[in-house]
């Protein structure tokens, strides 16, 4: 019998030292921490691909065929605008122009003499008329000699860059064979897609009348050092995907950008007076996203919210929310519908901050 009642004393003891536990740990999760929206100027930042191009690009190509027979310059090599890069053998067109010259020559004489003869009355004001025209149309042919001959030296259209070279020393070359290609790259244009809800959102919220600035994430994960300017868009959508290409512009003084290079553009988006919650006091149901509202009455209401913009751990409030409701902030999965908690109020800068973020 002793023993049984040891036993019985110690079970009791068990079980009442367990619920004393429980009752403890419940008091201890009873209290919740809760927040508010925080209201602040901040801006998003939305990254998009693109496509390096220079702000002038172009085909070198052959005006006349004939054989390759110096190149003047080197692939990769700057160039400034007039400067000789390609001859094909003039020969030939040496020699028409040769004739040319000496036909015009020839019909310049016949020319005079005619119309000393004219101005003396021996010949008819006709015959003046035939030898005007003779010499117009040779002094015509001789242009059109010129400019073959001309057409012999391919000369750069603008200070650029050289491209690879499509022929070799020597080759014969047809009329508009590619040559190379030649770069203007002082300035880059930087095409990148936006979908059609971020171009009307743009559209109606920028007020400003000064370019988009946007900056450069290039290939290496590294920011190029200039920032550019949106100054076009295109005139219609992609109807296969939805976008619109936008058009920024960047000074490349140091040439580090070359036509075709890839990289990401990088556009920050003011909000103004925007309300910022962290990610953690929301949760989803069908898609949808929800918070915890707590009332005066300490009476936990699931509320329905709509996401403005995402930042990193942070939501941009669109609707749903004031900067007076009190959410909460953790222990979301501890508490239901029309539940009542105890609360311990949290500043909204110092639960933005203990997230850990970098301020924008």
């Amino acid at each position: 019998m002793k023993k049984i009642a040891i036993i019985l004393i110690f079970g009791a003891l068990i079980v009442h030292t367990s619920c004393n536990s429980h009752i403890e740990h419940h008091e201890e999760e009873s209290t919740f921490f809760v927040t508010s929206a925080l209201k602040l100027d901040t801006a998003i930042t939305k990254e998009y691909v693109s496509q390096i191009h220079a702000i002038q690009h172009i085909d070198i190509r052959a005006q006349e065929r004939g054989f390759l027979q110096n190149i003047y310059v080197d692939e990769g090599q700057f160039v400034k605008k007039g400067q000789l890069l390609f001859q094909i053998m003039p020969n030939l067109y040496q020699a028409e122009q040769q004739r040319a010259q000496a036909e015009a020559d020839f019909a310049e004489i016949e020319y005079l003499n005619t119309k000393r003869l004219a101005d003396s009355n021996v010949v008819a004001q006709n015959e003046l008329a035939m030898a005007k025209a003779q010499f117009d149309k040779a002094k015509a042919e001789l242009s059109l000699a010129n400019v073959h001959l001309k057409f012999t030296e391919i000369r750069a259209p603008f200070d650029g860059f050289i491209d690879r070279f499509h022929v070799r020393l020597g080759s014969l070359i047809d009329e508009g064979e590619l040559l190379t290609s030649l770069s203007d790259n002082s300035e880059m244009w930087v095409y990148f897609n936006v979908p059609e809800a971020e171009y009307l959102e743009y559209q109606t919220e920028v007020k400003s009348e000064e370019p988009l600035q946007v900056d450069l994430l290039m290939a290496n994960n590294k920011p190029f050092e200039f920032s550019g300017e949106v100054r076009t868009i295109e005139a219609d959508f992609n109807n296969e995907t939805g976008n619109i290409a936008f058009r920024a512009t960047f000074p490349n003084p140091k040439g580090l950008l070359r036509h075709g290079e890839t990289g990401n553009v990088i556009v920050r988006v003011p909000l103004e007076k925007a309300l910022l919650i962290p990610q953690k006091c929301t949760f989803e149901i069908l898609d949808k996203k929800y918070v915890y509202v707590i009332g005066d009455d300490h009476v936990v209401h699931a509320k329905q919210i709509s996401i403005l913009a995402e930042l990193p751990h942070i939501y941009a409030i669109a609707d749903g929310l004031t900067a007076q409701d009190k959410i909460l902030l953790d222990g979301l999965r501890m508490v239901r519908e029309n539940d009542k908690i105890e609360t311990e109020f949290v500043e909204p800068a110092k639960a933005i901050s203990d997230l850990e973020l970098y301020a924008e």
